[in-house]
């Protein structure tokens, strides 16, 4: 076969072909070395799917068919195609182009202004500013493409975003650059609408607001919508969950001290509040502060406090209010021995877990508030109890002590319906916090549900007689053993009575 001419040598993987190099683009394409991909667009890769092949040139080809194009309304606050692969544009001339996988939808309108950026090949990108006030004016799906400009709606919640990211700051120097954009493309109307829309979410100005995240934010309760997310996923696998209910076991005065005892001991030993069984229950239950811990004795003796008192874990909350009070509270009897960590008062600085970043000081309030509207459809106990675990543990609420508080909000839930309480063992930390992960991290809820319900059924086979007794069946479950160590000897959580497994 001929090699492909030496005219089209240097060109890109996907380019479009004009009158200078046409007749030789024509031969290629006969001799098999070039494949036409739609009207004037080839490509030198005969294998890879033609609407892959577009999409990593999908710039390159739009400046190809028009040279300096702004890349304009939706696509210029997406940053990236409209879902059905629309690429609005603002162009001198031309009409819509269907490409594999997308659709160029040039319209005329005012050339790049000198706040519009320069972009990749020679195109412009619309400035943030000349991007919100292009989408505030509507327009309609059409020949089963979407709109070109964003709903009022989605633009609340992106402005919603903007504002949580850079602040009160940040938007008033979006307001500012809008006045003066708005000048320049003869679009005052708009600017004043989109500045009152800014203001409203401010709370300093009244517009109408339509989405959620944005009324919330305007009534001083700001939250987390990706949150939300995660909080609803859960919610709607809880509810799918098969009922669970295993109830108390019949145990006598020391039972219930003894897995009150365990309960607290593990909770602070997956927290890296690390001590010998002997040592905690001498904390515990004779009163003894080691000289050299103080502090982290009275943490174990704060979360023994709470999680052996029937009458504070039979506590649930009733709504929001409810639901903050009994947090603060039982924070502030964990972290006692640590007034640097503000017991009982919310965080005032952003608190992160390795990849995880948490819910923004200003948005706690709210975003537990919207968590607790889903808390209180759920049916179970279980049910609740997954879920206000997860809910306290992904907001952070406070600078430390989290987990704890998290765990005994979780167990309340049980005490409260006369169910069996859940214990995180040590051996079983790297699974109670990778199932947390996969819901943080991936939106998995499943792992979670599964995590907790083995522990409440580990729980409940446990004979809780007494300290020493419990410990030896502890210890033929595994129960004490690092996790790593577990892990790197094959070895994991048993159930009682199954030490041969």
């Amino acid at each position: 076969m001929p090699e492909i001419s030496k005219n089209l040598d240097g060109m890109p993987e996907a380019f479009v072909s004009d009158t200078a190099i046409s007749r030789e683009v024509s031969r290629s394409v006969k001799a098999g070395k070039l494949r036409k991909l739609a009207s004037r667009l080839y490509t030198r890769n005969l294998t890879d799917p033609p609407e892959a092949v577009v999409r990593r040139n999908l710039w390159h080809i739009v400046a190809g068919y028009f040279p300096g194009a702004l890349i304009a309304d939706r696509t210029a606050l997406e940053n990236a195609p409209a879902e059905d692969g629309s690429v609005c544009l603002v162009t001198e001339t031309g009409r819509d182009i269907k490409l594999p996988g997308h659709t160029l939808r040039p319209r005329r309108g005012i050339a790049p202004v000198v706040t519009d950026r320069p972009f990749i090949a020679g195109l412009f990108l619309s400035s943030t500013a000349r991007a919100y006030l292009e989408n505030l004016r509507p327009s309609r799906a059409r020949g089963g493409l979407s709109a070109r400009t964003l709903s009022r709606h989605e633009i609340e919640e992106r402005l919603d975003t903007l504002i949580r990211r850079s602040g009160e700051e940040g938007a008033n120097r979006l307001r500012d650059e809008i006045g003066a954009v708005g000048q320049a493309l003869n679009m005052e109307a708009e600017a004043a609408d989109l500045d009152a829309l800014i203001g409203s979410l401010l709370g300093t100005r009244e517009a109408e607001l339509s989405a959620a995240v944005a009324r919330a934010r305007h009534q001083g309760r700001p939250y987390d919508p990706d949150r939300l997310g995660l909080f609803q996923k859960l919610h709607a696998a809880l509810r799918d969950h098969p009922p669970i209910v295993r109830l108390v076991a019949d145990r006598e005065s020391e039972g219930h001290a003894t897995l009150a005892f365990y309960d607290a001991y593990f909770s602070n030993f997956i927290e890296g509040t690390e001590f010998a069984v002997e040592e905690a229950a001498d904390i515990v239950f004779r009163g003894v502060i080691p000289s050299d811990r103080p502090q982290d004795a009275h943490d174990v003796l704060g979360t023994w406090r709470i999680v052996s008192d029937t009458r504070e874990m039979s506590r649930t909350p009733e709504d929001g209010e409810t639901l903050v009070r009994l947090l603060k509270s039982r924070h502030a009897a964990i972290m006692e021995s640590h007034p640097d960590k503000r017991p009982g008062a919310f965080k005032l600085a952003e608190n992160r877990a390795g990849s995880t970043v948490f819910v923004a000081p200003d948005l706690v309030p709210g975003t537990l508030e919207q968590g607790f509207s889903l808390y209180r459809s759920l049916e179970t106990p279980f049910q609740r109890a997954v879920f206000v675990m997860f809910l306290v543990s992904e907001v952070h609420p406070f600078a430390d002590g989290n987990g704890r508080t998290a765990r005994i909000m979780m167990n309340a839930e049980l005490v409260a319906a006369g169910e069996e309480r859940i214990v995180i063992p040590t051996v079983y930390r790297g699974n109670y916090l990778s199932a947390l992960k996969a819901l943080s991290l991936s939106g998995r809820p499943e792992p979670v549900i599964r995590m907790l319900d083995y522990a409440q059924r580990w729980t409940a086979a446990v004979d809780w007689r007494s300290v020493q007794a419990t410990r030896r069946e502890l210890d033929d479950c595994n129960a004490f053993l690092d996790p790593n160590v577990a892990e790197e000897e094959g070895r994991r959580l048993r159930m009682p009575g199954r030490a041969g497994d």
